[in-house]
């Protein structure tokens, strides 16, 4: 070899030193991966073999001397009694034959059994016990030194703090994993987004920065999982002859061990294994990247024993790359069925997770700025299983000079060209034209058309696929418009498309009760209560409860749609944001048309003018404060009314600071003024207010004997479903709701009662069977 390819082999090796001890940092210490595995794992190999070749050329601070990273300086460190060594890879099925090869060699067989198990995606962790009793846990850190982290597996409910059984060792080092499951992964990401906290990458890294909390309350209030796999010192027992007992033994002594685990014969049989894990692979409950072979008698492993930073007798054997870098080249949105929009990244093709993958999502507009993902970056993509491909992380180091711009999510829908909303503290924007957009058509259809809401009976799924997919059905209007003749035409195509033949078409008939039973369905459903049509219309946040609020108090249709948020946000249960939910979905024009379309079908049989209990609401100063004017509380708006401001002269005022307002109130209120409609907004407010006055009476009329009391229903009762108790509950006055407070009135239970009557009980609340319902009600007339 001439000086200068010595020379560049040195400087080669200098550089992978360098560069693996950068990423190994981010990925251990800063819980911040900068590279996929796959592409780290080949930097290695590299490096190994460098040094094989030519072990002067091996750094003092080569990776290949540890495993992970040193601790982090906040915890104690914790020296092994016995190193928690790393495993050597394979990657393909060549790989596991020369494993094979090696074992039978070494122990000089012609066949070696093999405890064979998955190999989980967390961190490595070593829990001491003492005459069976938990006394420490810590990290594999540089596989001689770990950290102290025992508070926080404390908080690990799997983690056994007392181990079962008689005679126990003297001393355990018990080796296993800690890691979190997928689903409590998303959950924990979820409130994380919820909270506007940092998201986690992965669940390797939530559960790695879950126990590098030094407050352990922190780490209990996240769901780590473990599983026992290994063992380090054992002092007063007699080892276990092999792998797999050692793993009963663990099982029997009250600690956690994967099912998944098998004991196999050869190269064939390992390969086997390998091939029905990675089948199983995305219905596991956790993350796994491979899964390891073991020599299983442990006179096996000892006799084969180890090279200098792994075990002869064990690999892990991984699975195709989960994870790839690739180029953003554009960042489009989709429209889901209930209008959620969601940015989706369009890639350079890459091979991923076994597939090529050409798109991967992006979440949500907060997540595409948290990332920062922007149109000619690379990106580090992540595709488990049958998992839809996401966006990890961008490689900031490769991003394009001049910078792109940021991503801004459209403001209106790519399929109808209806607004875009985003409710405040919610991470998911909508679009607004719920009854318009062809996206969200049959799911709109299907809810339009359930029990609680139009209860067209036999309308199902199958027939709402079929005609929306028939082009039959474009809206909720036009279920009126259908025919017999439309009706047959969907069946015909559908079977067409299926590819069957129903048994009357083969006899020559032309089967029609179906349709006439679906015809007269919707036909019956042409007068529904107003609670259950605006209930159907799918306005967010609008469920029976708030359809029913809307129905009683303001009695009419047009009055409901075309009222202000102000107003709705005075009715009771009516929040700020079911308010503005409402407004929104009736301003948006394309929804408009849909319910113009509608009505020409449609009305409701129990209109009536708005509810007496009306008159109270209006009151000046509540309908001032329901605006929304930032610092006019209600007290600053009744200091208003007191001195005679009205809506009207306040749409009309110029100064305000005569009035004796804080300064910080009257710029406030100054600076809503200013802006464009406000004042419109004033006097439309100040002029449906007094149109509604002009009309109620002035006495409340009769509002039922149980008027204020509030009922919840649990459990099956003998003779009254549900909807029946309720309905003869609400037509006695008082309100049925879903859960038990403080304030509820009486709770009717059934049998099978649960939760909500232990509730009762322990907050003392008069508990009702359905006769004694039925007795209150006759009562009461």
């Amino acid at each position: 070899m001439s000086d200068m390819e010595y020379q560049a082999k040195l400087e080669r090796a200098a550089w992978l030193t360098a560069e693996l001890n950068r990423h190994l940092h981010a990925y251990h210490v800063l819980d911040a991966p900068t590279i996929p595995d796959p592409e780290y794992d080949l930097l290695f190999i590299e490096l190994q073999r460098l040094e094989a070749a030519h072990p002067e050329l091996q750094n003092p601070d080569s990776p290949t001397f540890r495993v992970g990273a040193a601790p982090l300086p906040q915890f104690a460190q914790v020296t092994h009694t016995v190193p928690m060594l790393s495993l050597n890879n394979g990657f393909s099925e060549e790989d596991v034959e020369n494993f094979d090869r090696r074992v039978r060699e070494g122990l000089d067989v012609l066949q070696v059994e093999y405890a064979a198990e998955v190999k989980f995606d967390g961190l490595a962790i070593n829990l001491r016990y003492e005459n069976g009793l938990f006394v420490q846990a810590a990290t594999r850190g540089d596989g001689y030194t770990g950290e102290d982290v025992t508070a926080n597996i404390r908080t690990i409910k799997g983690i056994p703090l007392r181990l079962h059984g008689d005679g126990m060792p003297a001393l355990l080092d018990v080796r296993g994993e800690v890691l979190m499951f997928k689903e409590d992964f998303a959950k924990m990401n979820a409130r994380q987004r919820e909270a506007g906290q940092k998201e986690f990458v992965n669940p390797r890294n939530a559960a790695a920065g879950s126990l590098r909390q030094l407050d352990s309350r922190i780490t209990a209030q996240r769901t780590l999982r473990f599983f026992a796999y290994g063992i380090g010192a054992l002092e007063g027992a007699a080892m276990p002859e092999s792998h797999s007992a050692l793993l009963d033994w663990y099982a029997a002594l009250g600690l956690p061990v994967a099912k998944e685990r098998a004991v196999v014969r050869g190269a064939d049989g390992l390969l086997e294994y390998y091939r029905k894990i990675g089948a199983s692979r995305p219905g596991m409950p956790y993350e796994i990247d491979g899964v390891v072979y073991k020599a299983n008698r442990l006179a096996d492993q000892r006799q084969l024993g180890f090279v200098s930073r792994a075990p002869r007798f064990a690999i892990a054997h991984k699975f195709p790359a989960e994870e790839a870098t690739t180029l953003v080249h554009d960042i489009e949105v989709q429209v889901g069925r209930t209008g959620a929009i969601t940015p989706v990244a369009r890639l350079e093709p890459v091979f991923v997770g076994g597939v090529n993958v050409t798109n991967a999502t992006l979440h949500n507009e907060g997540e595409v700025q948290r990332k920062d993902v922007r149109v000619g970056d690379t990106v580090i993509v992540r595709r488990a299983g049958d998992v839809i491909p996401e966006v990890l992380a961008v490689v900031l180091e490769k991003r394009p000079r001049p910078e792109p711009p940021r991503y801004v999510l459209p403001k209106t829908c790519p399929v109808c060209g209806s607004h875009v909303v985003r409710e405040e503290g919610e991470a998911i924007a909508r679009c607004s034209g719920g009854l318009f957009c062809s996206a969200q058509r049959k799911e709109a259809i299907r809810h339009f058309a359930g029990r609680r809401m139009m209860d067209i009976e036999g309308l199902g799924d199958r027939y709402i696929d079929n005609l929306v997919e028939c082009n039959l059905v474009h809206s909720v209007a036009d279920l009126y418009k259908l025919t017999l003749d439309d009706l047959l035409k969907m069946k015909r195509l559908a079977d067409e498309r299926d590819g069957t033949t129903p048994e009357t078409v083969v006899q020559g008939k032309i089967a029609t009760k179906w349709a006439d039973n679906l015809l007269e369905a919707i036909a019956a459903s042409r007068n529904p209560p107003l609670e259950r049509l605006l209930f159907a219309l799918g306005i967010r946040h609008v469920g029976e409860s708030t359809g029913k609020t809307l129905a009683e108090w303001l009695g009419r249709f047009a009055l409901i749609r075309h009222a202000p948020v102000a107003l709705l946000r005075v009715l009771p249960d009516i929040g700020g944001t079911v308010a503005e939910a409402i407004a929104e979905f009736f301003a948006e024009p394309k929804n408009q048309q849909a319910i113009d379309a509608l009505l020409e079908h449609v009305q409701p049989r129990d209109e009536h003018p708005p509810s007496a209990k009306l008159r109270e609401k209006l009151d000046m100063v509540k309908l001032m404060a329901a605006l929304g004017i930032p610092k006019m509380t209600e007290p600053r708006c009744r200091q208003l009314v007191e001195q005679g401001m009205t809506l009207e002269a306040l749409a009309h005022l110029s100064i305000f600071t005569v009035f004796g307002l804080p300064a910080a109130t009257a710029a406030a209120l100054e600076e809503w003024m200013a802006q464009p409609g406000n004042r419109g907004q004033l006097l439309a407010l100040d002029a449906l207010r007094n149109e509604l006055l002009a009309q109620l009476p002035e006495q409340t009329a009769s509002e039922g004997a149980l008027s204020g009391k509030t009922f919840v229903l649990t459990g099956t009762l003998p003779n009254l479903s549900r909807d029946q108790a309720g309905a003869m509950i609400e037509a006695a006055g008082g309100k049925v709701v879903g859960s038990v407070s403080k304030k509820t009135g009486y709770v009717v239970a059934g049998a099978e009662a649960g939760s909500k009557l232990a509730k009762a009980e322990e907050l003392e609340i008069p508990i009702l069977d359905e006769a004694a319902l039925l007795a209150l009600l006759e009562n009461n007339k």
